[in-house]
């Protein structure tokens, strides 16, 4: 069996339990060392997870620099990552952070230039794409089962009381939360985020201070057009925290619910009015084996690690999902169309 990779965790708030339940049934990985700026945070989840061997502290290089780890995951906020990640790099730790990678496109370019040069492995938590559903819907997007996809949707619609600083922030909507449906547009699309229109507002009756509710339209770079519609002040009929899909294809159409609901027809006679079709059969959701969410991606970085290949969410990649949250931003702001560069 390998040596363990030794970790280094930052940021003990609630994200971190995401990543520490499933790293505790990781033989593959020992965390050494708990990072916060609250020292107390630090020490309860090392008691929650019986890490009595690690070290706490407060200061990132020094616990770095007392443990010697492989890896440093990154559970801070957005504000945080840039220098937790420049640190990481200069003490040659490989980095995972939680998304998005980065709270500007400059800081993202930073990262992701300081990490080829150290060249260390430096991957985004995506971990919406480590669902097995997710991965099925790709494969029959993929193999043009209704033809080349034209048209791709998404309807997100939560009512989400936080509390908090969530509900102060500008932007909630987009910048909180939209990253995981448009990284997972990526993915199905299979393309590249080119352009945007967005229109955002803040509905009457919502309980958070700006931006709760967007429409973005989106020009992919094969053609495809991706309009999402989202709001996390809905009440009522929600859609799952995934989204509701639509797809269009040359010869056939999908619907999917985000978790195990799909229906799809593929025309079978062009016909007037209207073509003939048929139903696909169900597909293979309870037969998929992707590793799941968190501890799916986490086991897949460090499978990257092990074996030099460069991770699905690489930062060098996934800086593509938080440009097009920028771009939407800036559409939103402007009131036009803009150019999504990264």
């Amino acid at each position: 069996m390998n040596t363990p990779f030794r970790v280094v965790l930052v940021g003990c708030g609630g994200i971190s339990e995401a990543w520490l339940k499933p790293m505790a049934v990781m033989p593959e990985l020992q965390v050494v060392g708990l990072v916060d700026r609250l020292e107390e945070s630090a020490r309860k989840r090392a008691a929650e997870f019986h890490l009595e061997s690690a070290v706490i502290g407060t200061d990132l290089r020094q616990v770095l620099q007392a443990t010697r780890p492989d890896l440093v995951f990154d559970c801070t906020v957005p504000e945080a990552h840039v220098s937790v990640a420049l640190e990481a790099f200069r003490q040659g730790c490989h980095l995972l952070g939680e998304k998005p990678l980065a709270d500007s496109l400059a800081n993202a370019r930073k990262m992701v230039r300081a990490a080829a040069k150290a060249g260390r492995t430096h991957a985004v938590m995506q971990n919406r794409r480590y669902l097995p559903e997710i991965r099925v819907v790709r494969e029959l997007i993929a193999a043009e089962r209704l033809g080349p996809l034209t048209t791709l949707s998404s309807d997100f619609f939560i009512g989400a009381h936080f509390g908090g600083f969530r509900e102060q922030m500008s932007h909630v909507l987009l910048l909180d939360m939209a990253i995981h449906t448009f990284d997972a547009a990526r993915l199905l699309c299979g393309a590249d985020p080119v352009s945007v229109y967005c229109k955002e507002w803040n509905p009457a009756g919502s309980w958070y201070a700006h931006g709760a509710s967007a429409v973005a339209v989106f020009t992919m770079s094969n053609g495809v057009v991706y309009t999402y519609r989202g709001s996390w002040c809905a009440e009522g009929v929600q859609t799952t925290w995934e989204s509701t899909w639509h797809g269009i294809g040359t010869c056939g159409s999908f619907r999917w619910d985000g978790y195990r609901g799909f229906q799809a027809q593929a025309v079978t006679t062009v016909a007037t009015p209207h073509s003939q079709v048929e139903n696909l059969a169900p597909l293979p959701f309870a037969n998929a084996t992707t590793p799941i969410g968190h501890g799916g991606l986490i086991a897949e970085f460090v499978r990257c690690v092990r074996e030099g290949r460069t991770p699905e969410t690489a930062a060098s990649d996934n800086i593509k999902s938080l440009a097009m949250v920028l771009a939407a931003i800036e559409s939103a702001e402007k009131g036009r169309e803009v150019r999504i560069k990264w």
